[in-house]
């Protein structure tokens, strides 16, 4: 009976080592499936923060830096629709574009830029421009303020964009007092609402996409717009930037 007992015993001992045994390996096993999922998990999110940033930088080198005035035709608040060029009616336009209480006489050439003359005729009546910033001077070799951006950061505009580009300067020279439309490298057809004042002769060589859209000329009060405005220079006195200024559009009048 005693070697019975014994075997019985050794029996027992063995199977209780062998759920031991097992629960330890259920126990590895989740680990290891727990483990293989947060690591899937924790790849899957850093993919996500890369796209996230590789987006944020491409958003960020598309708005306006370089020498050529850029600007995003992303939608305002209250989109427009682009009008016809044929509201320009092939003529001279003249108003006046009132920035900081300082009147612009301005004159806008119908029949050389009909698609960008009849889109700020447009905005212009509609009081789209009336309270907006010029969020960006330059000073550094080339000379604009560049205006017009519901966002005021570069990147907004009516609800949509259009081209192709009108009446650009063959010579890429820009004279004093040149109004001509923003709009983003190389892409001919992403003009919108950012029009930029060009206040000291400026060469702004063109890009894949040709030149800039001249649209008129300011035909009075420049003067003052440089002395109080563009004479303060740039924020943190870069070349290129907001203006130290703070620099806003009280109506715009054409007829």
């Amino acid at each position: 009976m005693a070697p019975s007992r014994q075997n019985d015993r050794e029996a027992r001992q063995a199977r209780e080592r062998l759920r031991a045994y097992q629960a330890r390996q259920t126990v590895h096993e989740a680990k290891t499936k727990r483990r293989r999922r947060d690591n899937w998990a924790a790849g899957i999110a850093v993919v996500v923060v890369v796209v996230l940033a590789v987006a944020t930088q491409l958003l960020y080198f598309s708005k306006p830096g370089t020498p050529s005035a850029s600007a995003s035709p992303s939608a305002s608040a209250a989109a427009h629709a682009l009008p016809p060029k044929t509201l320009a009616e092939n003529r001279t336009w003249t108003g006046t574009l009132t920035i900081n209480g300082i009147p612009l006489g301005v004159s806008l050439d119908g029949a050389k830029a009909p698609q960008a003359v009849s889109s700020t005729i447009a905005l212009a009546q509609s009081k789209f421009y009336d309270g907006l910033t010029c969020h960006r001077l330059t000073n550094g070799g080339f000379y604009v303020l560049q205006c017009g951006d519901p966002k005021g950061d570069g990147s907004g505009g009516p609800g949509y964009s259009y081209g192709p580009i009108e009446n650009a300067p063959s010579d890429n020279i820009y004279p004093a007092g040149t109004l001509a439309m923003a709009r983003e490298s190389g892409n001919a057809s992403s003009q919108g609402s950012q029009f930029f004042i060009v206040y000291k002769d400026t060469t702004i060589p063109s890009d894949s996409a040709g030149g800039y859209t001249v649209i008129g000329t300011v035909t009075s009060g420049l003067s003052q717009l440089v002395s109080q405005v563009a004479d303060k220079g740039v924020q943190g006195g870069a070349t290129d930037g907001k203006p130290v200024v703070t620099t806003k559009i009280g109506s715009f009048t054409l007829k």
